[in-house]
């Protein structure tokens, strides 16, 4: 049986292309009617995230917002309030872009970059999970869209450790909210095509596919944004209604994986 989804309304950031598209489809091919769709500057991006979403049975609602600032993130819950008049369903997606310049080591990174990284993730998720709250009844789902790291990948200091923050809020909020009926959960998308890693120089986004693709991912492929959509509509079904404050890889196993021993010493070919 296909998963359904009973909620009607709901807010994906950064879903005018990417990973937030893929988890918009899938809301919408699940049965979720109404899908505002949040982005920064891509005006065709979220023209044709629209039309897919016509395509699929599902309204959207086009709003354009820099979510790390807060004037204008609350302004875009206005908006949904003055739509719909509630919101069902609420995924933290969107980042920083690679424009803001957050790529960088521990040495490099400037304050205002790091500044600007957390403002997208997890100011951001503060304000945006309260804002959603206040328009949420019985059964609400909040969803955050992370991938955290260990340390070693040390341009991702400032995102790694933002996402990390944002995880451990999530935590927070799936206990205070758990009266309600809300739930609040955690998806890790690991390695994906068309996502962040698809911006990085073409040398480093190659290494990064090879290298999952030689078995460092046991499916020997990255992710995609369907794949990801998939998870956050399991976590938004009607079965996961006693499932909270928890973190769904969707990795295609990178995360069971050691770093300490090569491949062959692992036994794998």
């Amino acid at each position: 049986m296909p998963v359904t989804i009973p909620q009607k309304t709901a807010l994906v950031t950064g879903s005018s292309r990417g990973l937030g598209r893929g988890i918009a489809l899938k809301l919408a091919e699940a049965g979720v009617k109404k899908i505002a769709v949040n982005y920064k500057e891509n005006d065709a991006a979220a023209q044709e995230t629209a039309r897919l979403l016509k395509e699929r049975g599902a309204e959207a609602l086009l709003l354009k917002a820099d979510i790390g600032n807060m004037d204008q993130l609350k302004a875009m819950f206005a908006k949904i309030k003055q739509a719909w008049g509630s919101l069902d369903i609420y995924v933290s997606n969107a980042r920083a872009t690679l424009a803001t310049g957050f790529y960088a080591g521990p040495m490099e990174v400037s304050l205002e970059q790091w500044q600007a990284t957390y403002d997208s993730q997890v100011k951001e998720f503060l304000v945006g999970t309260r804002e959603a709250v206040a328009m949420m009844g019985k059964n609400g789902r909040i969803i955050s869209i992370t991938y955290t790291t260990k340390g070693s990948w040390q341009p991702w200091v400032a995102m790694g450790s933002a996402k990390a923050a944002k995880d451990a809020v999530a935590r927070y909020f799936a206990v205070a909210l758990a009266t309600k009926g809300i739930t609040v959960n955690i998806v890790s998308p690991g390695a994906c095509d068309d996502s962040v890693l698809s911006g990085l120089p073409p040398d480093v986004f190659k290494m990064i596919k090879d290298w999952h693709e030689s078995g460092w991912t046991p499916m020997r492929r990255l992710g995609t944004p369907a794949d990801v959509g998939n998870g956050v509509v399991l976590l938004c079904s009607e079965t996961a209604n006693f499932i909270t404050g928890q973190t769904l890889f969707v990795d295609g196993g990178a995360d069971t994986m050691t770093p300490v021993f090569p491949l062959p010493i692992l036994g794998i070919k």
